[in-house]
């Protein structure tokens, strides 16, 4: 079988001979036919991503088709497209027994404590499936990243008609955006990067669009009526922005941590406490935010198309895999086709 192993940080092998699959009690068999490329890929390419060791088959944003699999109470059937909730949990923790799957206390992410994706076959437990037969194979792959947007938005407990920041153009930050939107919120996006702006503005549907490199405190503030936002989500990854997040929330306002970083964040705590911040941490999704992103789908308020900018074959990943880590190649999701 063939598949893609980051062998040690900046090197991937191709192999021509990685086992086949066994389906044990309780899996099924997927035919992997997308795989999307995330921050996470990248950080781990590069030696960035926490809790990671090498060799690692990377790959967790996933769509493929059943080609065996057992009876199960959820009805699949070889044959049925599938997208991939790739946190393998426990299920019985003290987390997953409260129904918060996505932070088991044993938590195993494909293509990040376990091997992923980038192969052609790939055995996975049948309660981590969701069918998608109505689906395209881009869409059912890209509802991962997006569902980590839809379990942010649904963490933050976001109203229609509320002020909503999102700070972080990137791929995660902009399904947050279109989550919150259809939620009903005003978007403000923010970043550094106008091009990534004036995508968020087009396909998220952002109200209002600040540069965070030109007095951000002020644009914000201009962008919602002389006040600031009830809800920041910071989506960036980036430890300084994270900090810098705290002065943008309005008193009695929620921060939401999407992005991970591999440091301490650090608050002045007066502050903190004067405007009485609520400060959420928000991890992976749930079977019911990927719910929430087929519903998005489904009504329109979700254009994958564009959302999927750049494409290239399995086999040619390795040579393509540096060009998506330089600003200049403008990613925003890259998709293999198996």
């Amino acid at each position: 079988m063939k598949g893609i192993v980051c062998a040690e940080v900046n090197r991937f092998e191709m192999s021509n001979d990685l086992p086949e699959p066994v389906r044990e009690s309780g899996h099924a068999i997927i035919q992997i036919k997308r795989v999307g490329i995330c921050g996470t890929d990248l950080h781990a390419y590069k030696g960035n991503q926490p809790f990671f060791s090498y060799p690692r088959i990377l790959g967790h944003e996933l769509a493929g088709v059943i080609t065996e699999i057992g009876d199960n109470e959820q009805g699949l059937i070889a044959g049925d497209q599938v997208s991939i909730i790739p946190y393998m949990h426990c299920g019985d923790c003290i987390a997953c027994r409260h129904g918060k799957t996505n932070c088991c206390t044993d938590m195993k992410v494909l293509g990040v404590h376990i091997d992923g994706g980038m192969r052609e076959r790939l055995s996975v437990p049948v309660a981590g499936l969701v069918r998608t037969n109505g689906l395209t194979l881009d869409q059912s792959a890209v509802l991962e990243p997006l569902a980590i947007g839809a379990h942010a938005v649904r963490r933050s407990n976001v109203q229609p008609g509320e002020s909503v920041l999102v700070i972080g153009g990137g791929p995660i930050g902009l399904g947050v955006m279109a989550i919150a939107k259809h939620a009903g919120a005003k978007i403000i996006a923010m970043d550094v990067n106008e091009e990534r702006l004036a995508f968020a503005k087009a396909w998220a549907k952002a109200d209002a669009v600040v540069n965070a490199s030109h007095l951000p405190g002020e644009g914000i503030m201009a962008a919602n009526q002389g006040e600031l936002p009830t809800v920041v989500f910071d989506a960036t990854g980036n430890a300084n922005s994270m900090s810098g997040a705290f002065q943008y929330v309005a008193h009695g306002g929620r921060l939401v941590f999407v992005g991970l970083v591999k440091s301490d964040i650090a608050f002045h705590d007066p502050e903190f406490h004067k405007r009485e911040l609520t400060l959420m941490g928000s991890r992976n999704a749930t079977r019911q935010d990927f719910d929430t992103v087929m519903e998005a789908i489904a009504a329109g308020a979700i254009d994958t198309s564009r959302y999927v900018t750049h494409r290239v074959r399995f086999a040619d990943m390795i040579e393509h895999f540096e060009s998506w880590l330089k600003p200049e190649t403008k990613v925003i999701k890259a998709m293999l086709e198996l």
